[in-house]
């Protein structure tokens, strides 16, 4: 088994790859997908949202994601979204995730942190996987 490749690697690889490409911490870009898909490619949610970083298909369409449920594709252009939130809220990680999670125009409607249970509680999620950081699990799955 030494020098295969696990799913979770190759994953982690591109994980890494995407955060030193934006200036973001490995650990924030792994911690927004276990929240999101929790590390399943084919993650589609109930509002549309695809992939292991959720992209939803006009972001994905405004990135040139051609296909956003290819892994390398949807973290490289998720990385450059989270990338631009932070600068738009000067590194503000919980302002970054709100407009992240509910968008960019209601986290400036609210100038900050919307009044939204799912958001306060995704912003937590978020920020206590990427303070207990752990790697993708063994048997990530591709399949939708």
């Amino acid at each position: 088994v030494s020098g295969q490749v696990t799913k979770g690697e190759a994953i982690d690889a591109l994980i890494r790859s995407a955060a030193q490409r934006h200036h973001l911490e490995p650990e924030l870009l792994a911690a927004v997908i276990a929240v999101e898909s929790g590390y399943r490619t084919g993650a589609v949610s109930p509002r549309g949202a695809q992939g292991l970083m959720q992209l939803m298909p006009g972001t994905a369409e405004d990135l040139d994601v051609p296909d956003p449920f290819d892994a390398k594709q949807n973290i490289a252009a998720g990385a450059q979204y989270l990338r631009q939130l932070l600068d738009q809220h000067g590194d503000s990680y919980v302002k970054a995730l709100a407009a992240y999670n509910a968008g960019a125009g209601r986290v400036a409607r609210y100038n900050g942190l919307p009044p939204y249970r799912e958001t306060v509680n995704y912003i937590g999620r978020v920020l206590k996987r990427y303070r207990s950081p752990r790697p993708p699990p063994e048997g990530t799955s591709s399949r939708r």
